[in-house]
C-alpha cells in the first residue's frame, strides 16, 4: 500500500498531475474521485421505437464524500478519465456525461429488512446526522456516467482537441471534472468563430439583440457560474429542427426566442410560421413592431382596429390581463403589417397532383381493368411528358401541359372505349377546363391591400420581407395554405437552383400538419406527404423546417429522421421518450433527467448545429416573456 502525505492523500496521486489542470476542476478540492467499474451494457432485443437507445457502455465512479459536494454535482457534468491511448507525448481522456448522482451510506447499505425494527430504526436515526459532516469512511457519492464516445487529446506543448470515439478509460483511475472554460470550448468555439464572435473570454447577456446565445447550459449553477450556449443558425435552419415537450413546458416560448435570434442575428434569414394557436402574436409582437424589420401578419378575417387583435391574440398567464400590448398592436397595424388570407378561387395544381387524382380514380376502379388500363395509359404519358421536358412532380402545370393532357385523356377514351356516363368518361373529357384556373390564378395575383391569396405570400418570401406569420386557426385553411405555399416555394427553387436566401417553415403543433400515416386521412394525408418531402429535399435549396409538438408518438417517423437537431424536454409517456430515443440515438439514462425539468430547460442534441456532434447538453433557454416585458415598458404610463 502506498504511503500518505500529511493531507491524507496518496503520494503517488502527486504524479497525476500531468500539467494538463488548466482543463479541469476539483470544485475547490472538494472533488476526489476514483472510475470503480466500465459495465458493458448487454442488450436483449434490438433498439426500436418499443425499446430506445442504450449506451453500449456504463460506468461508476466513487467520490469522496464532502458535506456540501452534493450541492455542487449535477447531471450533465461532464467527466474525463485518462485511458490506454496515453503516452509519452501526448494524455488523452475518456469523456463520460453524469447520468445519476446518489449518495450512500456504509451503516445503512449494510442494514437488512430481516433486522429487528427498533435496531432498523436506530441506525437509521443515528445516519441523519452523520450527512452533516465530512466522514469519509461511513459515507461516499456514486456517479452512474454515460460515454460522450469523444477523447479529450491533450499533446505536450499544444492545444486540446477532441477526437469522436470511444476508448476504454483506465479503471481505478483518478476522475477529473471539466471546468468551465473547457466546457464553453468544447461547445462554443466552433460555433462562434463561425460567426465571427470572439470566444477566449466568456461574456454573455439574455438581451436577444445583444447575444445570439439561445440560453446557458445547466452545468456550475450553484457556483453563480453561467455558461452560454451558442447554436450555428445558418446549420440550425438548413438541417431541421424539432422542439417535443409536454404542455407547459415552454415550446412556444423557446420557439419565439429561436426565431427573434434568427432574425436578429443572421443576415438575410426569412421566417414562415403556421401558427394554428394564435399565440405568436403576442410572443413576437416586438419584432413584429420593429420599423426596420419588414414582416407581415396574416389572418383568417379583417382586423378592424387593435381591440380586435389583442382579443384574439393568446396571451402567457403572467399577460393575460396587461393591456400594454393594445398600444403595440396598434403600433403594428399603423405599419401596415397585419393582413388576412384569402382562399384562391381556383389554385393551379402541380403534375403530382394531377398524377394523385388518377391514382385516386383507379382506386375507385379497381375492378373494372378497362378503366385501369385507360388510366394507367393516361398516366404513363404524363410520365414521359414530364421527363422529355424534365420537370419536377412539384411544378405546376401549364397550358402547354392542359393541351397535352386534354389530347392525350380523350384519346384514352376513344382507345379503351370508356362508358360516357362514367366518372372515367367524365374527367378525360373535362381536362380543357384546367384552362380556366389561369386566369383565376391571374386574378389572385392582381388583389390588392391587405388581401393575400398563396402567391401574394410567395412574393412577400421572394421580396424584403423576413417574418411572415400565418396565424389561423381554422385547421382545414391553414393546412391547405401550408400545402400550397411550401410546394410552390420548393417547385420555385427547384427550377431554377437557388440556396439563398434560407427560408424557415416553423410548425407548431405540428401533429396538425405531420401526422403519422395510419392517422392521416384527406387532407392530413397530403400535408404530411408534402412535409415530409420538404424536409428530404428542402436542404439542398436553402429551405428549413422547425417542428414543434407535445406528442411526438403522434408524428410521421419518416419526418422525424430527417431533423439533424431536437430540443427535448419533459416528456411523461414512456413510448414517447423511447421514439426520442430510439429516433436520435440518445440514450434513456439521459432522457430521464428530462423528467425533473421546469419549464425552460431542455435537453440539447444536435448532429451539425452544435460545436459537438450528437452531444446531449442540458440547457436553461431564456425566455421569450422578459423580452416581451422589456419591449412593452415603452408603453407604460407610469414608466419612469
Amino acid at each position: 500500500m502506498p504511503g500518505e502525505d500529511r493531507n491524507g492523500e496518496r503520494k503517488n496521486d502527486r504524479n497525476l498531475d500531468d500539467g494538463n489542470g488548466k482543463y479541469f476542476t476539483d470544485l475547490d478540492g472538494r472533488f476526489s474521485a476514483r472510475l470503480s467499474h466500465v459495465l458493458a451494457v448487454r442488450r436483449t432485443e434490438v433498439p426500436s421505437e418499443t425499446t430506445g437507445i442504450t449506451a453500449k457502455y456504463h460506468c461508476i465512479v466513487k467520490v469522496e464524500y464532502q458535506r456540501d459536494l452534493m450541492g455542487l454535482l449535477e447531471e450533465g457534468m461532464l467527466l474525463a478519465i485518462r485511458n490506454f491511448r496515453s503516452n509519452e507525448s501526448e494524455s488523452r481522456y475518456t469523456l463520460l456525461e453524469i447520468s445519476r448522482i446518489f449518495p450512500e451510506h456504509y451503516g445503512l447499505k449494510g442494514l437488512s429488512d430481516d433486522s429487528y425494527y427498533p435496531y432498523q430504526f436506530e441506525i437509521i436515526q443515528q445516519a441523519v446526522g452523520d450527512w452533516d459532516t465530512d466522514d469519509r469512511a461511513t459515507m461516499m457519492i456514486q456517479l452512474d456516467a454515460i460515454p460522450l464516445n469523444y477523447d479529450l487529446v491533450v499533446p505536450k506543448g499544444s492545444e486540446a482537441r477532441y477526437e469522436k470515439g470511444f476508448t476504454y478509460p483506465v479503471i481505478a483511475e483518478r476522475v477529473r471534472i471539466l471546468n468551465r472554460n473547457t466546457i464553453h470550448q468544447m461547445y462554443n468555439r466552433p460555433v462562434l468563430e463561425r460567426m465571427g464572435r470572439p470566444w477566449e473570454r466568456i461574456a454573455t447577456c439574455p438581451v436577444a439583440r445583444k447575444d445570439p446565445r439561445l440560453g446557458v447550459i445547466k452545468m456550475f449553477e450553484s457556483e453563480g457560474e453561467r455558461i452560454p450556449i451558442y447554436v450555428d443558425f445558418e446549420s440550425l435552419v438548413r438541417y431541421h429542427f424539432g422542439i417535443f415537450g409536454f404542455t407547459g413546458c415552454g415550446k412556444s416560448n423557446l420557439l419565439s426566442n429561436i426565431l427573434r435570434r434568427l432574425i436578429y442575428h443572421t443576415p438575410a434569414t426569412k421566417v414562415v410560421i403556421f401558427d394554428i394557436s394564435a399565440e405568436y402574436p403576442f410572443l413576437l409582437q416586438d419584432v413584429l413592431a420593429d420599423p426596420n424589420i419588414p414582416s407581415k401578419l396574416i389572418l383568417e378575417t379583417p382586423i378592424e382596429g387593435p381591440e380586435q387583435l389583442y382579443r384574439i391574440a393568446v396571451k402567457p398567464r403572467a399577460f393575460e390581463k396587461d393591456a400594454r400590448s393594445k398600444d403595440a398592436f396598434a403600433e403594428i397595424l399603423s405599419q401596415g403589417k397585419v393582413g388576412f388570407y384569402a382562399e384562391p378561387e381556383s389554385a393551379i395544381p402541380t403534375y403530382e397532383e394531377v398524377l394523385n387524382d388518377l391514382r385516386k380514380m383507379r382506386e375507385e376502379n379497381a375492378g373494372k381493368p378497362t378503366y385501369t388500363d385507360a388510366l394507367d395509359w393516361v398516366r404513363l404519358a404524363i410520365r414521359g411528358y414530364m421527363r422529355r421536358g424534365r420537370i419536377e412532380g412539384t411544378d405546376l402545370i401549364d397550358e402547354a401541359f392542359v393541351d397535352f393532357l386534354d389530347h392525350v385523356a380523350r384519346q384514352a377514351v376513344e382507345k379503351f372505349r370508356i362508358f360516357e356516363k362514367s366518372n372515367v368518361h367524365g374527367w378525360c373529357t373535362t381536362r380543357n377546363e384546367l384552362r380556366d384556373r389561369f386566369a383565376m390564378a391571374a386574378e389572385d395575383r392582381n388583389i390588392g391591400g391587405s388581401i393575400y391569396p398563396t402567391q401574394r405570400i410567395v412574393e412577400l418570401l421572394e421580396g424584403d420581407t423576413r417574418l411572415v406569420l400565418l396565424s389561423i386557426v381554422e385547421p382545414s385553411i391553414i393546412k391547405r395554405l401550408a400545402i400550397d405555399l411550401t410546394a410552390r416555394i420548393l417547385a420555385q427553387r427547384k427550377r431554377e437552383f437557388q440556396v439563398e436566401p434560407p427560408i424557415l417553415f416553423a410548425f407548431d403543433e405540428a401533429q396538425e400538419f405531420v401526422p403519422a400515416y395510419d392517422r392521416a386521412r384527406g387532407i392530413e394525408r397530403e400535408g404530411t406527404e408534402r412535409v415530409e418531402t420538404l424536409l428530404r429535399q428542402g436542404r439542398k435549396y436553402g429551405l428549413g423546417c422547425c417542428i414543434a409538438t407535445q406528442r411526438i408518438a403522434y408524428l410521421n417517423t419518416n419526418a422525424l429522421q430527417q431533423l439533424h437537431t431536437y430540443f427535448v424536454g419533459p416528456l411523461p409517456r414512456p413510448y414517447d421518450r423511447t421514439l426520442v430515443s430510439s429516433t436520435f440515438t440518445i440514450d434513456q439514462g439521459i432522457l430521464e433527467k428530462t423528467l425533473e425539468f421546469g419549464p425552460g430547460e431542455w435537453l440539447l442534441s444536435s448532429y451539425v448545429a452544435t460545436g459537438m456532434e450528437n452531444v446531449p447538453i442540458f440547457i436553461k433557454a431564456d425566455d421569450a416573456e422578459r423580452e416581451i416585458e422589456a419591449f412593452l415598458e415603452r408603453f407604460d404610463p407610469w414608466a419612469p
